[in-house]
């Protein structure tokens, strides 16, 4: 099974993912974690990613492409979650092509609907687990609060320290990327919307407002 995932930075799509990945056993490829694999790397696409995504600008698609095709097709035989790619009409027609051409099927799109302002305020307070990212801890929900330790928040999952992405600190950057996801002409809406006109893929929409549990629930009633 191979699905597609879309939602605003902030959507808590991520989290859904390893839920997804959990129950089916599939791999959760995220674009983010490819770039990070390649700037930790030192990789010339790398360093060339790195300074589009400090910006907050979209990584163009001659670096992004070639690095998630190349990462689907290792998963093609086990299935895979995809997230975070594509951010663009112009991605989402090129990952298509190049999934037919593979003849690697996607099979659901899961997107998770989510108000900007709301977007906004999650991301801002978000920490992230150094074990895993996929740890839910944010300082303004009481349900997924770090944890105290020795005078220190840790993660709540694992104890994990804890840090913030300079960007998630940075309005302009922020409102970068949300530019990039909520634009329906030629941004991520406009991807998925592209998706939602495809025959064959169905097309699963959940209210991200909702909390971690209910919108796994809401997912998982659609899945097989």
């Amino acid at each position: 099974m191979n699905i597609l995932t879309f939602g605003p930075n902030g959507s808590g799509k991520g989290t859904q993912g390893a839920i997804i990945k959990e129950k089916y056993g599939i791999d959760h490829i995220e674009s983010g974690a490819i770039f990070r694999e390649h700037i930790k790397g030192g990789t010339e696409l790398g360093k060339k990613a790195k300074a589009y995504i400090d910006r907050g600008d979209l990584v163009p698609d001659e670096i992004t492409i070639p690095m998630v095709l190349e990462t689907l097709g290792k998963s093609k035989e086990k299935g895979w979650l995809l997230d975070g790619f594509p951010r663009s009409l112009a991605q989402a027609e090129a990952l298509d092509k190049a999934l037919k051409e593979a003849g690697m099927k996607l099979d659901y799109v899961v997107e998770i609907v989510l108000d900007r302002q709301i977007a906004k305020d999650r991301i801002m307070g978000r920490r992230l687990c150094a074990n895993d990212n996929n740890h839910p801890n944010h300082i303004a929900f009481e349900a997924i609060k770090p944890v105290e330790k020795d005078g220190r928040l840790v993660c709540r999952v694992c104890g994990g320290e804890l840090s913030t992405r300079a960007d998630d600190q940075d309005e302009e950057a922020i409102n970068k990327r949300h530019n990039i996801y909520y634009d329906d002409k030629t941004g991520t809406m406009a991807a998925v919307n592209y998706f939602k006109n495809l025959p064959d893929t169905r097309v699963i929409s959940v209210d991200g407002s909702k909390n971690i549990k209910e919108v796994s629930e809401l997912i998982m009633k659609e899945l097989p």
